[in-house]
Formats: structure tokens, C-alpha cells, sequence
């Protein structure tokens, strides 16, 4: 299964080929932004393999700056992702799925590569691959939520919130001593 209801919550259990279609997107952007990319990599729940996921492949995109990304919003938009807005000084949004429908795929997250924001998405995953027990709390939330929020994200992610902070912390922690 692949996809997703804007705003809906579904957790189901990692699924293989999450990391066959991941790969494959960033091959993807990588050929159609090829001076753009400095680097993509597989980031969320879905490149975690102990924990449940909402089915939506999230991709962390590394770049210079986003000008480069935004005068080739209509080249992503050809290849069906669509630019969400929320433009900041730190991340872009774009999306991929079936619009009609109202139905999300893929989240692509447009940051500065080796940003704090870069950083927070790898270490994250990282940390949580490597450490399975802080990978099944962080699940068990993740499942309690999605009961709680079938059917709102924002609050959902929102509750969230300080259990990321301090897996996030601790990553860095962790990364840190390997250096």
C-alpha cells in the first residue's frame, strides 16, 4: 500500500518495497533537477524498518539554495509534484499523489544540504535504525496517536512533538560521539 487521504492517519507495518519506490524517486529528482540535488536520501517512518508508517515515502532533498528549486517548480510539476507552499528560510514542500482524490504519496522536504534541518532528518533515522528499543516508544506513541487522530494529521504530528524533540537530541548526542 502506497498513499494516503490528506489529513487522514492509517499506521501500517514497514513495508519492503517502500525502499524500492524511495530509491527510485530520488533517481527521479535526481535526473530531473541533475545540477539542483546535492544530495536525497529516504527519511520518516518509512526508512525505518521496526516501526509502523503512515504510507507516504518522505525524501529529504539537499540543496545550495532554494532559488534553483523554485525556477524548476514547473519541470516537478510535469512529473507530478506539486509545490505546497510553506516556503521558509529553511524548507520547501513538494507533494505527489493523486489530487483528484485528495490522496498524498510522497512528501518531498527541500532543505539546505548539511543544514540543521538535513542533519535532523538523517540523525533521526539513523538513531531510530540503530536503536530498536527507542524506535518501538517512539512507535508505541506513533499508535496511540493514530487512534487517538485517525483524522486529524496536524494534531496528530502536534503530539508528537516533545517525544521528537528528545530522540532528536539525543541523535545528535549519539552522532556526535561517532565523530
Amino acid at each position: 500500500m502506497l498513499g494516503l487521504k490528506r489529513g487522514k492517519v492509517l499506521l501500517i507495518t514497514h513495508q519492503g518495497k517502500w525502499e524500492d519506490e524511495a530509491k527510485n524517486t530520488i533517481e527521479e529528482l535526481k535526473d530531473l533537477l541533475p545540477n539542483t540535488i546535492i544530495d536525497a536520501q529516504h527519511i520518516g517512518s518509512t526508512a525505518i524498518v521496526s516501526i509502523h508508517a503512515k504510507p507516504i515515502i518522505d525524501i529529504v532533498v539537499g540543496v545550495d539554495n532554494f532559488h534553483d528549486i523554485m525556477k524548476n517548480t514547473s519541470i516537478l510539476e510535469q512529473h507530478g509534484y506539486i509545490y505546497r507552499g510553506k516556503e521558509t528560510s529553511k524548507k520547501l514542500l513538494f507533494v505527489k499523489g493523486d489530487f483528484e482524490k485528495d490522496y498524498r504519496t510522497h512528501h518531498i522536504h527541500v532543505v539546505k544540504w548539511k543544514s540543521e534541518e538535513w542533519y535532523n532528518y538523517v540523525y533521526f533515522r539513523d538513531y531510530l535504525n540503530t536503536f530498536p528499543q527507542k524506535a518501538r516508544l517512539y512507535d508505541n506513541l506513533k499508535q496511540k496517536l493514530a487512534l487517538q487522530f485517525p483524522d486529524d494529521r496536524e494534531k496528530y504530528t502536534l503530539a508528537k512533538k516533545d517525544m521528537i524533540d528528545e530522540l532528536l537530541k539525543e541523535a545528535h548526542i549519539w552522532k556526535e560521539k561517532l565523530q
